[in-house]
């Protein structure tokens, strides 16, 4: 069937459903199960249906717009990632069509089938395993697309990233430097991609660095509550850690109001360091040494990328490589995890 001449009707006739039911399920409404959802969204993608009558006229022309898909908008590192993004793409004239799954693998494939036909390109975070298993159904091989912090499970779409790895490798390296030899880690959800390496890279150099050392794993969910629940459990062995390295600096801002709550004198007691550098990291008190990430250029850098892929690879910005490559986290040392008087002045 000729993908321009297809319509809603032919999606709901084609899942079995009727025309309401395929419209809710394609806008991302709740009241549509998701067995139905899942269906509706694999008959329109075998149809190649573009659910919206001014997509079928923008085919054959540039809209001039990306989309950008991310699992979530809330919070300070979505807010720097579409900051870069957009100053970015108004330096090319560009226009962003944003959208969120909130996490929801479903939502993320009604998205990208929405803006089919509306975008040049798509910018797309897919970081838990159910969101990567859902990026060969729904990226249309003709658009050109970069993923963030997210590998191609095809091996054929660039990426841009962090090495996560890495950075926890060295953030480990600088704790047991700073004298500390029972470090715990605050890790992030399972299924999240950088929440995987950070947790590898942590123990990876545990061992490297401290072979007799024993993990401390300890479960968070990438927010400050789940820090706070987490220095809770943290504080309640024995004995105590002497330094605790959060997977992400929500969890560590989280972690160490926790630690004030209670009495512990943070570094003088247990040392605390994050990831990310979140603006919020130099603000607290003390001011938490994190693993920099420039989220701003992440989100730059892709859009970058993308442009070269949609003009064949010669798009006029210098540093973007064919061949791209994880960007490495810069360890910044601040109060949290070094005290003023020990010899060691904190780097902001």
């Amino acid at each position: 069937m000729d993908p321009m001449a297809v319509t809603i009707k032919d999606v709901a006739r084609e899942a079995g459903v009727s025309v309401a039911t395929v419209s809710r399920a394609l806008n991302g409404q709740p009241n549509v199960t998701a067995p139905v959802r899942a269906r509706v969204l694999q008959v329109a993608n075998d149809l190649r249906y573009s659910p919206h009558h001014a997509a079928r006229a923008l085919s054959s022309r540039r809209s001039h717009t990306i989309g950008v898909v991310l699992p979530d908008l809330h919070g300070e590192f979505f807010s720097e990632l579409i900051r870069g993004i957009g100053q970015a793409a108004r330096a090319h004239g560009l226009h962003l069509l944003l959208s969120s799954d909130h996490g929801d693998a479903g939502g993320q494939g009604a998205a990208l089938l929405a803006m089919r036909g509306r975008v040049d390109g798509v910018l797309v975070m897919a970081p838990t395993d159910g969101g990567t298993r859902f990026l060969a159904d729904y990226l249309a091989p003709t658009l050109p697309a970069v993923l963030i912090n997210t590998r191609d499970p095809e091996g054929v779409r660039p990426w841009v990233g962090v090495d996560n790895n890495g950075g926890a490798r060295a953030m480990v390296s600088h704790l047991v430097d700073a004298g500390r030899r029972r470090i715990a880690f605050i890790a992030g959800p399972v299924e999240n991609h950088d929440a995987r390496e950070r947790l590898r890279g942590y123990r990876d150099q545990l061992a490297a660095s401290l072979p007799d050392a024993i993990p401390m794993v300890v479960e968070g969910d990438f927010d400050e509550a789940s820090g706070a629940r987490a220095a809770a459990s943290l504080l309640a062995q024995d004995p105590r850690p002497d330094a605790v390295f959060a997977a992400n600096d929500a969890m560590a801002i989280g972690c160490l109001r926790a630690f004030v709550d209670a009495g512990v004198e943070v570094p003088g007691e247990i040392a605390l360091a994050g990831f990310d550098d979140i603006p919020l990291a130099r603000h607290v008190h003390p001011a938490l040494t994190t693993m920099r990430v420039d989220i701003a250029e992440l989100g730059a850098c892709a859009l970058r990328v993308l442009l070269q892929a949609r003009s064949g690879g010669d798009a006029g910005d210098a540093g973007v490589e064919d061949d791209v490559r994880p960007i490495m986290p810069q360890l910044v040392v601040r109060g949290s995890s070094v005290r003023a008087d020990a010899g060691a002045r904190p780097r902001t």
